[in-house]
């Protein structure tokens, strides 16, 4: 009798079969199973040298390959093909057993598919997985959420998976029910700013200042080594400098200038509108893709808006260090916000969500790993009760520092006609951030005027309405 697997995966496309050679690189029995019978023998062909693989053949084969309680990860695109896969699963489960989702699924679906399944007595947990193809072989990034049993019974097993910085594995329980993969959606969210503003100080250098790509890749790279050490800013430099075989000339000044994007970013941004948090880097990054998906428009506009072109500037290092510190700045600003949201989601929904363990996790495997998470780690267990990331020690400072190059750049880009939606929407959160006293009374006037929408007053205490078109007359309501 063939002996009972530890773990089932099923979706063996890219992310779904590096995630079961990962497991059975790491020691576990893997049972495998995909709809297409022939991505689960091209999956044991190739790899099945590099540990103990199941194959199975049938939905029915895969779940009785696997000891009990079982658990099974699935790999299949969110939306209605996780429900499809669910579906089928559960007729040939017992009580007990676990379902995890490891694909990029909206939180308020994994909330409604744990509590379907509670009802039948299976646990679900929704895991965000961060890493990409080369995270989820090598060790990535993972963020389980659901019932505490049902991390109990997964944990020897995923945390032997994720990879581990300073001995200390990049897994841990997020939370009951979507916490998993809201955690997830706001760390796509803050990927999503992270990147949009490395785009913004690449086109500041190479509008502005004229470089070209292999030049820009030095810069990179050498930021790479101090403050701005992170993934995304190390494979920055990796791309600028690939030379294009077909035409020699920079890989990247070859590739079309419209970005893609699968949804997360956009669920970052609509969940912070329903619970009324500003994350401007996030929302800003997230319309700068959509307006590149529009090229015919630019393209339009260019010709009918066009302005005399600039004149050439010299990049010195003064100039670089210029635009490396609004990056820095404005790269605080986006963790800010996002750490923000998750603070604000954890008690609209009830998960208490540990944000130093969350900084704890993405220091390694993720995306946006980066060397100020450790800074984010220190903050959280030293400084908890600050109002803001922005206000720890360590951040605060650094920004103060670097904030008068942060508006120069600014001013820069916009006297260049260069746009700069992420790095200018980051400084105007920041100045309207530390302001005391805002303009939102005239606001507040405003609608008082002409839907009596209320105001408070500083001086008394009270909800209060003035008869605008009326007599004037000011009444507490």
């Amino acid at each position: 009798m063939t002996e009972l697997a530890d773990l089932g995966v099923t979706g063996l496309a890219v992310m779904g079969a590096n995630l079961a050679r990962n497991a059975a690189r790491k020691g576990l029995r893997v049972a495998v199973h995909n709809r297409s019978n022939e991505r689960t023998e091209h999956l044991l062909a190739e790899h099945g040298h590099e540990g103990a693989f199941v194959g199975t053949r049938s939905v029915e084969e895969f779940v009785a390959a696997l000891s009990k309680p079982r658990a099974i990860i699935i790999m299949v695109k969110a939306g209605q093909p996780t429900d499809d896969v669910i579906a089928e699963l559960v007729p040939h489960l017992d009580e007990g057993d676990i379902i995890v989702d490891g694909g990029n699924a909206l939180f308020s679906d994994t909330r409604r598919r744990e509590r379907e399944l509670a009802a039948r007595n299976i646990l679900f947990v929704g895991m965000g997985i961060s890493g990409g193809e080369e995270g989820a072989l090598e060790g990535p990034s993972m963020m389980p959420g659901g019932a505490k049993a049902a991390w109990e019974r997964i944990a020897p097993m995923v945390t032997k998976m994720a990879v581990s910085v300073d001995g200390t594995p990049c897994c841990a329980h997020m939370g009951p029910d979507g916490a998993g993969h809201y955690v997830k959606m706001v760390h796509n969210g803050i990927e999503y700013a992270d990147m949009q503003l490395i785009a913004e100080a690449y086109d500041l250098m190479r509008t502005v200042y004229g470089m070209k790509a292999k030049e820009i890749a030095e810069v990179f790279a050498t930021w790479n080594t101090g403050d701005l050490d992170s993934y995304l800013i190390e494979i920055t430099a990796i791309v600028l400098a690939k030379q294009d075989a077909a035409t020699g000339s920079a890989l990247v000044d070859m590739i079309r200038d419209e970005a893609e994007q699968k949804g997360t970013g956009r669920w970052t941004a609509q969940s912070a509108l329903e619970l009324g948090v500003p994350i401007t880097a996030i929302t800003e990054a997230v319309f700068a893709r959509a307006l590149s998906g529009r090229p015919a428009q630019r393209a339009a506009a260019a010709k009918a808006l066009s302005h005399a072109p600039m004149a050439q500037r010299k990049a010195g290092p003064a100039e670089i260090a210029m635009i490396r510190d609004a990056l820095y700045a404005s790269k605080i600003v986006a963790y800010a916000q996002g750490f923000e949201q998750l603070e604000v989601a954890s008690k609209q929904y009830g998960w208490d969500l540990d944000l130093g363990l969350i900084a704890t996790i993405w220091r390694g495997g993720c995306i946006i790993r980066a060397a100020f998470l450790d800074r984010i780690k220190e903050g959280y267990a030293s400084h908890a009760d600050a109002p803001s990331l922005l206000l720890q020690p360590y951040f605060r400072d650094g920004v103060l520092k670097a904030e008068q190059a942060w508006r120069d750049v600014v001013i820069l880009a916009v006297q260049s006609g260069v746009a700069v939606p992420a790095f200018a929407s980051c400084l105007a959160y920041f100045d309207g951030l530390r302001r005391e006293r805002g303009p939102a009374n005239l606001l507040q006037g405003l609608r008082d005027y002409f839907g009596a929408h209320t105001y408070r007053r500083f001086d008394k205490e009270g909800t209060f309405h003035t008869r605008w078109p009326q007599d004037g007359s000011e009444v507490e309501v």
